[in-house]
């Protein structure tokens, strides 16, 4: 990476942020002063108005975390020992590691160029005897080509599950991301678009599904003491509910702000290439992903020390590679996913940013960009 002289003056622009206000600390508050702090009324009233505000139409189960969604939404699906479940090998670990989770295998497959989630040839080109489900990520706020992986999954008789965890109202076609598949798992994690402070909501497509979530989130049981399955504790509590309540009224305009940020660096950026936005497709822009096809390290190295902008990686090391599943897919049979890993970068576009802000992003990436070509 070529050296540039610093500009490095005003405060660090970080990556992510989240956003917690007043009406977050009241509400906890409230939890707390009411004496009912584990999994009560705040978690079934979060439930039914996750699945309202984002216009779902079916039913939501809230849990302790994403990974557990994922996990809960599998094994409620009959996920388990023997069984396959095509991911993509570009995303965060909790994708592959929830099906590892259930017994069962979890199978690579590459991505596309255009929206870094699945490629549906690819899929199908996966797809074995064993095969019993395809679960897409709707990575960066991106939804997947669902329309196309649901027709191989229609021709193969398999299920589709949805990791929307970075997709809070995104939509595909008029459908919003989290109704497509026999469940959907959106994270509430603090970085996301809008948090809880820990935990996941699950979306689900039939009353048995559901009935099963909430048997495996609670030990087992809906009625105490007498329990139908082996379960976990995978609980949300009342005080994460209520901060997600909170953060429910909030998310639309944080969500508009994420996408006129984007929309601003995306007309003024130069010698990187923006994320595109599939025809039909809402982008929610939980992140903001470019490619910088040269020293991507470098130019994140050289937007923080230079001209102090945080920057993402998400990310490097795709699930292939990681220790528990290296050895089940070659490198070469994911290039799509091989190039992503090496030249994606997030920058921020989180609804904290000012204009000067984005300015200086612009003139930080368009100077880095220059400098390096």
């Amino acid at each position: 990476m070529s050296q540039t002289t610093s500009t490095a003056t005003s405060e660090f622009i970080p990556p992510a942020k989240p956003l917690i206000g007043d009406e977050e600390r009241e509400a906890v508050d409230r939890v707390l002063r009411s004496g009912m702090l584990a999994q009560g009324p705040e978690v079934k009233a979060f439930e039914e108005e996750f699945s309202a505000h984002f216009g779902l139409g079916r039913a939501c189960v809230a849990v302790n975390s994403g990974t557990s969604g994922l996990h809960l939404g599998l094994l409620s699906s009959g996920v388990g020992p023997g069984a396959e479940v095509i991911v993509p090998s570009f995303t965060f670990a909790a994708t592959c590691n929830s099906v590892a989770l259930t017994g069962a295998t979890p199978v690579f497959a590459d991505i596309s160029a255009d929206d870094f989630c699945l490629d549906p040839a690819a899929v199908e080109a996966v797809v074995t005897e064993r095969t019993v489900g395809i679960m897409p990520v709707h990575l960066y706020g991106h939804p997947a080509k669902m329309r196309q992986l649901q027709e191989v999954a229609d021709k193969h008789g398999l299920k589709v599950f949805e990791d929307a965890a970075q997709a809070h109202g995104a939509s595909l076609d008029g459908t919003p991301v989290g109704a497509f598949g026999q469940f959907a798992m959106f994270s509430l994690y603090p970085t996301k678009n809008m948090t809880a402070g820990e935990g996941g909501m699950v979306s689900v497509a039939d009353d048995e599904t559901e009935r099963l979530m909430r048997l495996y989130r609670n030990q087992g049981m809906l009625q105490q003491y007498h329990n139908e399955v082996v379960g976990l504790n995978n609980r949300m509590t009342d005080i994460h509910a209520a901060i997600g309540r909170v953060q429910l009224t909030k998310v639309d305009a944080w969500t508009r702000q994420r996408q006129d940020n984007a929309a601003f660096l995306s007309a003024n950026l130069e010698g990187v290439t923006p994320p595109p936005v599939a025809e039909g497709a809402v982008h929610v822009y939980h992140q903001y992903t470019i490619r910088v096809p040269q020293d991507r390290d470098g130019f994140a190295k050289a937007l923080r020390e230079e001209f102090n902008v945080g920057s993402g990686m998400f990310y490097p090391v795709p699930n292939h590679q990681l220790k528990p599943f290296a050895g089940t897919t070659s490198d070469s049979d994911l290039p799509e996913t091989m190039k992503a890993a090496a030249e994606c970068l997030s920058l921020p576009v989180h609804p904290s940013l000012s204009q000067d802000d984005l300015e200086r992003i612009v003139t930080a990436v368009n100077t880095l960009a220059k400098a390096g070509a």
